[in-house]
This record gives structure tokens, C-alpha cells and sequence, in this order.
């Protein structure tokens, strides 16, 4: 059976690669050590495959046509997609995919009454890119890519991204083969974009959410972190936090907090977070 290995979570901000040296030199530094142990500590695990949680900047689908949860079931995956590649300051990229155990999944969570939109040519901007740019440069780890909406109402709801993330963990686990698999949730923090308040980050909120993690307590962040709260740090962009909250079902206790920067200059308040203990 397929095993998981690690958790962890990140922003996605295109900052990060298409104007990064416009950030202060400690924040560039507090980044490049965060993704640098991340990556050590996917290393230590020795993942096969990344499950990446994302979400869909309409990208994929039209805005009157957007799954609720979307997987690309390619053998090979390829980004950024055309015009991203300049914005985000990056080359093509290739990653080896895994198609059986996508296909797995949607069925499997079909049987668990969690239906996965399925895509074979998933098109990648800076949610899926950005933290394979810092993740896994070398495509060392094959990439399942999962996508949701938290852009087009009816979004879902923090406790619908919990039960989706079960789900999740819970097929994955059945997969027949032996598989070592990390899961790796991207989005968030704080940030509106393209919206009056682009250009802030509600610091206060960023941290409020950090320690939720840390306190590990999985039912009192879905009590207290509604979409209303998010909506408030930062309309259209804030809700992308429903992918760490799809990935806390793989986790049991705290997180650790690698770095937080309230980076205006990269448009979104920036963290990197890892959880010690997976789910038994």
C-alpha cells in the first residue's frame, strides 16, 4: 500500500521568482532558508510522488464551469504555461507524472463520494510552479497535481476542504503499490489580488492562522477560521488557505512555522510551514 511521508505547505506568490530581489534582503533570506529545508526535509523522507493541493486561477476552466476539485492524470506535466513563464520569471519545466495512481484516485474517491474533475493536460501558473521551482527543481519526485475553486462562488467551505482532504489521505492509502507520498498544500497567506488592497497584507490575521497550526488543534481552526474571516484578510486570494486546511487530515499535532514575511512586495503575506507527525 502507498505510504505518506510528509506534509508541508507554502505560498504560491509569483513574487517569489518573477520579482523576488524586490523584497528586503532578510526576507529573501528567511524564503530561500524555509523552501531550502523544506526541500531537505523531502529529501530525508524520500517521497516517490508530491501531491500538490492547489488552486485554479481560472486557468483551467471558464468562470462559469469551475469544478470543485480538479486532478491532472498526465505522465508528464509541463510549466508554466504560456505568458506565465515570463511573469514568473522561470524556464519550462518538466516533471514525470503518475497517471495510475491520479486514475486511482478519482475513482476512488468517487467510491468515497468525492468527485475529482480530471484533466489530461493540466495548464500550471504560480500555484503548481512556484513551489516546484523550490521543491523539486531537478523533477526528482513525480507530481500529482490537484486543483480546487476558491474563486467562484459556491466556494467551499473549510470544513468541505477537511472532509475532501480525508478523503484524500484515505485513497491514497489504499493504492496498491508502494508509493512514498508527501503532500504538499500551496496558497495564501493574506493577499487580494488585483483588488484595492493589493498592495497590504493583513499581518495580523497571518499570524492568528500560524498559530492555529501550531496549536494543532485540527476542530478549533475549522470553528474559528470561517470563509467570512478569510474574506476579510484579503477577497479572492485568502480562501487559497482552503488547501492547507484539504492537507491537515494528513497531519496529527503541531506545525512548525519555518518563516512568516508580511511581504507587500511580493503582494501576499509569505510562509512555509511543515507538520512532524503524519496521521496514523
Amino acid at each position: 500500500m502507498a505510504e505518506i511521508v510528509a506534509a508541508m505547505a507554502m505560498t504560491h506568490s509569483p513574487g517569489l521568482t518573477g520579482w523576488f530581489t524586490r523584497a528586503s534582503e532578510e526576507y529573501q533570506r528567511l524564503a530561500r532558508q524555509a523552501t531550502a529545508e523544506m526541500r531537505r526535509r523531502l529529501e530525508a523522507a524520500r517521497p516517490d510522488v508530491l501531491v500538490m493541493v492547489s488552486n485554479d486561477h481560472l486557468l483551467n476552466w471558464p468562470i462559469n464551469n469551475v469544478p470543485e476539485y480538479t486532478i491532472g492524470i498526465a505522465e508528464e506535466h509541463v510549466g508554466p504555461a504560456d505568458w506565465f513563464d515570463e511573469w514568473l520569471g522561470m524556464e519550462k519545466y518538466r516533471v514525470p507524472g503518475h497517471a495510475s495512481l491520479a486514475r486511482f484516485l478519482v475513482n476512488e474517491a468517487g467510491r468515497r463520494r468525492v468527485s475529482l474533475a480530471w484533466l489530461r493536460e493540466m495548464q500550471f501558473d504560480d500555484g503548481i510552479s512556484v513551489p516546484t521551482h523550490y521543491l523539486n527543481p531537478d523533477a526528482r519526485f513525480r507530481l500529482v497535481p490537484i486543483t480546487m475553486n476558491c474563486t467562484v462562488p459556491p466556494i467551499p467551505t473549510p470544513e468541505r476542504a477537511y472532509e475532501v482532504g480525508r478523503v484524500l489521505r484515505d485513497a491514497l492509502r489504499a493504492y496498491p503499490g508502494p508509493e512514498r507520498v508527501a503532500v504538499v498544500a500551496t496558497g495564501g497567506l493574506s493577499h487580494e489580488p488585483g483588488g484595492p488592497r493589493y498592495f497590504w497584507v493583513d499581518e495580523e490575521f497571518d499570524r492568528w492562522f500560524l498559530d492555529l497550526l501550531k496549536r494543532g488543534d485540527h476542530q478549533a481552526l475549522l470553528r474559528e477560521c470561517t470563509l467570512e474571516r478569510m474574506e476579510e484578510a484579503g477577497s479572492g486570494g485568502t480562501a487559497e488557505l482552503l488547501a492547507w486546511i484539504a492537507v491537515l487530515p494528513f497531519t496529527t499535532g503541531p506545525a512548525d512555522v519555518l518563516a512568516y514575511m508580511p511581504a507587500i512586495a511580493w503582494r501576499s503575506g509569505t510562509g512555509m510551514v511543515v507538520w512532524n507527525e503524519i496521521a496514523a
